[in-house]
C-alpha cells in the first residue's frame, strides 16, 4: 500500500474515533442540575469542544442559534494582540456543555465551601459530528484564538451544563444584558426565551412576539417582508422593512393605542388573538389600498420606511379603537377609511404639500413621524365629518 494512501486511511479512521480532553477544574454548584466548571483549554482545543450557534431559522421557520454574526475587524484586532510578545487573556470564554459529554471526578483531600476541585473529562466526538458545547459568550475571542499563531495558548473557560437551547439563549441574553447587543438580534431572540428575562428587556418581549408572528405567518401582510437578524442573504432583498420599525410601531400601540385594551397588566394575560386580528385586518387593508407602494424598498416607498410604518401605526390606533372586531363589516370600514385618505398620500412620488416636503424627504425621526401621523389622522377625522 502506498504511503499517501496509508496516511489517508489513518486520517479517515481517526476522524471516526472519539477522543477525550482531560483538565483539572473547579466545580461550582449554583444550580445542582446545571453545575458550573472553571478550567482551561488550549487555543487549538476550543473548536474541538464548542461550536458557534449563529442565529438562523430551520426549514419550518423555527429559530435556531442565538449569536451575532462575526465582526471581522474586531476579530483581527484581538488576533493581532494575541500574536504580540506577551499577551494577557483574563476574560473567560463561556460555554454551554451537554450533560452526556461531561464527567467530573472529585479530588481527595479537604473540601472547600465554595468550590470542589477535581478532574473534568469532556468527550470529543468524531469530526463530522456536532461538538459537545456551544460558545455562549466570547464568540469574537474564540475566532481570534483560532487564527492566533500560538495554538498552545491557555484560555480560561467557564462552562455550564445545559442541554436545552432555551437555557442557553436565556444565559446569552443575561450575560450580554450590560453591553450593547444588536437591537435586531435581541428582538428576534426574545419571543423564544421562555425563562424569566431581565426587567429592562421585558417590555420588548411582547412587541417582539407580535413582530415574529407578522413576519412568519403566511396570512400576514408582512410575511417575508420584515428584515431580521436571521434573514438569509439570498432573501434579504425582498425583506424591505426593518424589524425595528415594526416593533416600535407595536410598542407605541401597546402603550396607549388600539392594542392596549387587550393586555391586562394586573394579571399578565394578553389576548394575542385579538391583537393579531387587528394587525392583520388593518395592515391587510393598507396593502390593498396602496399596492404600488407595498413591498418596495424604503428608498422607493416611504410607506415601507420607518416613518411610514410608525405614522400608519398611529392611524391604525385611531381607526381600530372605534371599530368592533366582531362586526363583519369592520374590514370593509377600514378599507373605506383608507380609501378616503389615499388621494392625499404620496408614498412613492410627488409632494406632501401640507407638510412642505417632497415624498422622499420624510425621514424616520420623531418630528417627521409626528407630522405625518397628525396629518393622516386629521384627514381621517375630516373625512368622517363630511
Amino acid at each position: 500500500m502506498r504511503a499517501a494512501t496509508l496516511r489517508q486511511l489513518v486520517r479517515k479512521v481517526e476522524s471516526h474515533v472519539k477522543t477525550e480532553i482531560t483538565r483539572r477544574a473547579l466545580r461550582i454548584n449554583h444550580v445542582p442540575e446545571s453545575p458550573l466548571y472553571l478550567f482551561t483549554l488550549r487555543a487549538s482545543e476550543i473548536f474541538q469542544v464548542a461550536e458557534l450557534s449563529r442565529i438562523a431559522r430551520d426549514e419550518t421557520g423555527e429559530l435556531i442559534g442565538y449569536q451575532r454574526p462575526e465582526v471581522r475587524n474586531h476579530v483581527a484586532e484581538i488576533t493581532a494582540y494575541l500574536d504580540d510578545e506577551r499577551p494577557l487573556f483574563p476574560n473567560a470564554l463561556i460555554i454551554a456543555l451537554r450533560a452526556e459529554s461531561v464527567k467530573f471526578e472529585e479530588s481527595r483531600g479537604p473540601k472547600d465551601e465554595t468550590a470542589t476541585a477535581g478532574t473534568l473529562r469532556i468527550e470529543i466526538p468524531p469530526a463530522e459530528q456536532h461538538r459537545p458545547g456551544w460558545i455562549v459568550d466570547g464568540q469574537q475571542r474564540a475566532l481570534a484564538l483560532r487564527n492566533a499563531k500560538d495554538q498552545n495558548f491557555a484560555v480560561p473557560v467557564s462552562a455550564f451544563v445545559a442541554d436545552t437551547v432555551e437555557l442557553q439563549r436565556d444565559q446569552f441574553i443575561r450575560i450580554n444584558n450590560t453591553r450593547q447587543l444588536p437591537r435586531g438580534l435581541v428582538t428576534e431572540l426574545l419571543p423564544d426565551v421562555t425563562i424569566s428575562i431581565p426587567a429592562r428587556l421585558a417590555p420588548r418581549k411582547l412587541p417582539a412576539a407580535l413582530s415574529d408572528e407578522l413576519a412568519r405567518n403566511e396570512r400576514s401582510p408582512f410575511y417575508a417582508l420584515i428584515r431580521r437578524a436571521s434573514t438569509p442573504a439570498k432573501t434579504a432583498k425582498e425583506a424591505v422593512i426593518a424589524e425595528n420599525s415594526v416593533t416600535s410601531m407595536l410598542a407605541d400601540s401597546l402603550a396607549n393605542g388600539c392594542l392596549f385594551p387587550y393586555r391586562n397588566i394586573a394579571t399578565g394575560h394578553t389576548d394575542t388573538d385579538a391583537m393579531g386580528t387587528i394587525l392583520f385586518t388593518f395592515w391587510g387593508a393598507v396593502r390593498e389600498t396602496f399596492p404600488d407602494a407595498w413591498g418596495k424598498p424604503p428608498s422607493e416607498s416611504r410607506l415601507m420606511h420607518g416613518v411610514g410604518i410608525r405614522a400608519m401605526g398611529r392611524v391604525m390606533d385611531r381607526m381600530m379603537n372605534s371599530l368592533n372586531l366582531a362586526d363583519r363589516d369592520t374590514p370593509g370600514k377600514v378599507r373605506a377609511g383608507l380609501q378616503r385618505i389615499a388621494p392625499y398620500c404620496h408614498w412613492t412620488s410627488g409632494r406632501w404639500d401640507d407638510l412642505g416636503l417632497e415624498w422622499n424627504q420624510l425621514e424616520n425621526v420623531p418630528k417627521h413621524i409626528q407630522m405625518l401621523a397628525n396629518y393622516l389622522i386629521r384627514l381621517d377625522v375630516l373625512s368622517d365629518t363630511r
